[in-house]
């Protein structure tokens, strides 16, 4: 199936993002969720690498930039926290599912289900379609939007966040998995930010 039209193609390349409805069956939605629930059921991670996650750059500075957990989760599949969800001890204060902030950030390499959306024709009929030659999958991950906690995530490009040559050949895919609105969190772009210049950002060790 073609989800990509000629019009929608010139739509993204002025705007820099494009709405697809239905590109996941609900079936497909219901299949990944139940997967990352049972992966959250039998998460034990130890209590030096439970990381508490930040978009805000001086708290990453802080903690991810010193934490070889964060650092080298590239080519793993890592859990992350709310800010606020451990006690002095590292012990969790609430439930262990309510506490994530994601998990990443190669879930398209070892979980097959992922692996199998993150390669399947939808995905890379909508890459050709808009332009992409030879790409690469840097990352994936499950961004939980968890109710009454969490940090605010400050506008960014994602571009700024991972090294391409040249600097901004980056795409990415945000699945809905439930229905997004602006009441529960869903994601928001400024259109035509994407001709911008991007800026790197690093974390170091």
């Amino acid at each position: 199936m073609d989800f990509v039209t000629d019009e929608q193609v010139h739509k993204y390349r002025e705007d820099g993002y494009l709405v697809l409805d239905g590109f996941l069956s609900p079936e497909e939605c219901d299949a990944l969720r139940e997967r990352m629930a049972d992966i959250v059921e039998g998460m034990d991670v130890p209590q030096h690498c439970r990381l508490e996650f930040s978009t805000d750059h001086d708290e990453q500075i802080k903690s991810q930039g010193s934490a070889d957990y964060f650092l080298t989760s590239g080519d793993k599949i890592r859990f992350f926290f709310e800010k606020g969800v451990f006690d002095d001890k590292g012990d969790f204060i609430l439930k262990k599912e309510r506490s994530l902030n994601k998990i990443g950030h190669a879930l398209h390499a070892y979980e097959p289900l992922y692996k199998n959306i993150t390669h399947s024709p939808n995905v890379q009929n909508v890459a050709k379609k808009l332009g992409l030659k030879q790409p690469v999958v840097l990352q994936s991950m499950f961004i939980f939007k968890q109710p009454e906690i969490g940090g605010e995530v400050m506008p960014h490009q994602d571009a700024t966040f991972l090294h391409t040559e040249p600097l901004g050949r980056v795409m990415g895919f945000w699945i809905a998995l439930e229905d997004a609105t602006l009441d529960n969190g869903c994601l928001w772009f400024i259109p035509g930010s994407h001709q911008s210049k991007a800026y790197l950002q690093t974390l170091l060790s």
